[in-house]
């Protein structure tokens, strides 16, 4: 992979996340709420009047309160300013990945899908690095709640104060969580890339079936020597069959590691609290591990509360992978069919 190439991957991935971060953000909002540990003291409210904020009950009468609506861009700034280089990185690494293990690992003993399962892990663990500490900031301003709804300074710059003064010091409270979010992102990406890249290739295949056309014939992307007036029509056909392949693949691994996901919440939203004490109950401490705060989340609702957000996360995903993967590879087309444009 050249150096321009590998520029033009980095300028896609950064150009699509930041593209879809701005769009899904509020429903990551929402969804943070839901399956944070104050929820049903800070977020919801009881239907029966004789329900109070310990939320003993079995939920049926427990609803949203305004406050879950209140503030869905709080914390934009941390991500924005981490995501464009950790979608960059993501995207360098798994496409220089999927050559490297193709040719290091035959085909007749790892399939296909392996290896994209393979390079999208790697990809992965080398993005979490960055994405780590921006998103214990961001959880924990998704949550903050301000007196008399008033908007004063960061949301973002708040909760990096908040991780700042919590026990254990920055250096560690800000790694809080690497192991959750990495334990949620590589199963997720694991099986999200190879259903991706399948539905990818069955899209491409029935399209070339019913009408073969310039694209169609070369099942993933226009190639280097199209001509500038057949491009605006396959850069729509590369974005929609790219946008509903990640969105389909999205929503069916977001449903899955939703147990993770919550988990990977509690966590980071224990940093940010400034007295993580031994006493605390293992999903309010920063120190707990995931186990432990799994095991919290079990004895509290169950399953269900395992799965909390479930419907909500598979829908903002599918939303966000189509968005995401279908702008990365209409950015990437773009970007290498046109260098005299550039």
């Amino acid at each position: 992979m050249s150096d321009s190439t590998q520029t033009e991957i980095i300028m896609a991935g950064a150009l699509a996340a930041f593209t879809v971060d701005l769009l899904v953000y509020p429903l990551d909002t929402i969804k943070t709420r839901y399956q944070s540990q104050d929820y049903r003291s800070v977020f919801a409210q009881s239907c029966s009047g004789s329900g109070s904020g310990s939320g003993s009950g079995s939920g049926s009468g427990i609803r949203a309160s305004s406050n879950v609506f209140k503030g869905l861009y709080q914390g934009i700034g941390s991500v924005v300013f981490a995501t464009l280089p950790a979608a960059g990185i993501f995207f360098m690494t798994y496409e220089s990945a999927k050559p490297v293990l193709g040719s290091a690992l035959p085909s007749s003993i790892i399939p296909q899908p392996a290896i994209h399962a393979l390079a999208s892990a790697a990809a992965e663990l080398a993005s979490c690095l960055v994405l780590t500490p921006a998103e214990i900031v961001k959880q924990n301003a998704q949550v903050l709640q301000r007196a008399g709804g008033q908007s004063s300074g960061s949301t973002s710059m708040e909760a990096l104060r908040m991780v700042w003064r919590s026990a254990g010091g920055p250096g560690r409270r800000l790694w809080t969580g690497y192991t959750a979010l990495a334990a949620r992102n590589l199963p997720f990406t694991a099986m999200q890339f190879p259903m991706f890249e399948f539905f990818r290739g069955h899209l491409w295949k029935r399209r070339h079936q019913r009408g073969p056309g310039r694209v169609a014939s070369y099942g993933t992307a226009p190639p280097a020597h199209a001509r500038a007036v057949d491009l605006a029509p396959d850069l729509v056909e590369t974005g929609l069959v790219t946008g509903v392949s990640a969105a389909l693949s999205g929503a069916v691994a977001a449903m899955i590691t939703t147990p993770t996901d919550v988990v990977k919440t509690r966590m980071m939203l224990a940093a940010g609290r400034a007295n993580n004490v031994k006493l605390r109950p293992p999903e309010r401490r920063a120190d707990a591990s995931g186990l432990e705060v799994a095991k919290a989340v079990f004895r509290e609702r169950g399953v269900r509360g395992l799965f909390r957000g479930a419907l909500l996360r598979a829908s903002w995903t599918a939303l966000g992978s189509g968005l995401y993967l279908g702008s990365y590879e209409v950015a990437k087309s773009w970007l290498r069919e046109r260098p005299s444009e550039r």
